[in-house]
């Protein structure tokens, strides 16, 4: 049995990010509608810890999300794609992760990774950034007033929504605290407002002349999204992005829309085209990185065996920008 280095976490939940295990494991084998991919660099992502932190399993269970790397090895069903293709992919959740040399996942989902784009900004443009265009892309409704609320600007999602609101040419509100507003201003916003300081609500209706946004891109959730309909212009839309739901929400007043977007559900769906999307969606974002019109913003690139010490980084809230671990 060949055998791998990897990232795992075993036994029963809660854990900590204490109890991964840097460890060998066995090699995977792809099946036949799969790839075999030799991972080179891997974005870390609030989603990794919160699945570590829940993980119930009697064996070690690999862990982590996104990848980038080479194709090593093809499924006999899998045509379009051939060993030594560059590759990069949101992962699914169900699956052995990919904090490890090797991994395996459905050839349904891959997106090329061009030439000049290095693993390392494919690694970092995936969870957070198809999060966004998700968000902006294919939920949300741009016919109304063109101003566009983002929470949480200096966060993974809000730094990608960002660049795609000024693709669209829509005007940007952002929110942030002072440590983040330089990532902010690093992309561009046409309002920054530091939510430590100033009172959102106050501060997004006099940037709209009171009338209000026709779009929040709203990553906090719980009593942000019922502060939201404040802020909120007539048929405005609102576009909640990770858990947190409050029990009520008025949405009458306004006659205000209220749209979920969540990349974790597709795989879940079982919809071959829903999962194929994802890859589309990655192959636009690696034009963009290919072209220079899309910034990932990295942080710091971190060695396989710190992994555990980027989660930690991240989970304190300490990072300003992307995280990435590089594999080989």
């Amino acid at each position: 049995m060949t055998t791998m280095k990897a990232w795992t976490i075993t036994g029963p939940a809660p854990h900590t990010l204490d109890d991964l295990k840097f460890t060998e494991v066995p090699e995977p084998t792809p099946q036949d509608d799969e790839v075999k991919v030799y991972v080179r660099a891997v974005g870390l992502n609030p989603a990794d810890y919160k699945v570590i932190e829940s993980s119930d399993t009697t064996d070690p269970r690999v862990v982590g999300m996104d990848c980038a790397g080479e194709i090593v090895t093809v499924g006999a069903n899998v045509t379009d794609w051939s060993v030594g293709d560059r590759v990069m992919y949101h992962g699914d959740l169900r699956r052995a992760g990919s904090l490890a040399e090797f991994t395996v996942t459905t050839s349904l989902s891959l997106a090329p990774i061009p030439s000049n784009v290095s693993f390392e900004q494919a690694a970092a443009s995936l969870c957070g950034t198809l999060t966004a265009y998700q968000a902006l892309y294919r939920k949300a409704n741009l016919s109304e007033l063109p101003t566009v609320l983002i929470h949480a600007g200096g966060g993974a999602v809000g730094l990608a929504a960002l660049q795609f609101a000024h693709d669209l040419h829509l005007k940007t509100i952002a929110t942030t605290s002072a440590r983040k507003r330089p990532l902010v201003e690093r992309v561009g916003a046409d309002v920054i407002i530091d939510y430590h300081e100033t009172d959102v609500t106050t501060a997004v209706l006099q940037a709209t002349n009171g009338l209000g946004v026709g779009l929040s891109l709203n990553t906090i959730g719980g009593d942000e999204l019922t502060a939201d309909t404040d802020r909120m212009a007539y048929n405005g839309q609102i576009i909640a992005i990770g858990d947190g739901m409050p029990a009520h929400l008025n949405l009458d007043d306004k006659a205000l829309g209220l749209t979920r977007s969540a990349l974790g559900g597709v795989y879940r769906s079982n919809n071959p085209q829903e999962i194929a999307d994802l890859g589309f969606m990655a192959g636009i974002v690696g034009q963009k990185l290919a072209t220079g019109e899309f910034d990932p913003v990295i942080d710091r690139v971190l060695a396989f065996d710190d992994a555990a010490e980027g989660l930690k980084l991240l989970q304190r809230g300490d990072n300003l920008g992307k995280l990435v671990v590089r594999i080989a």
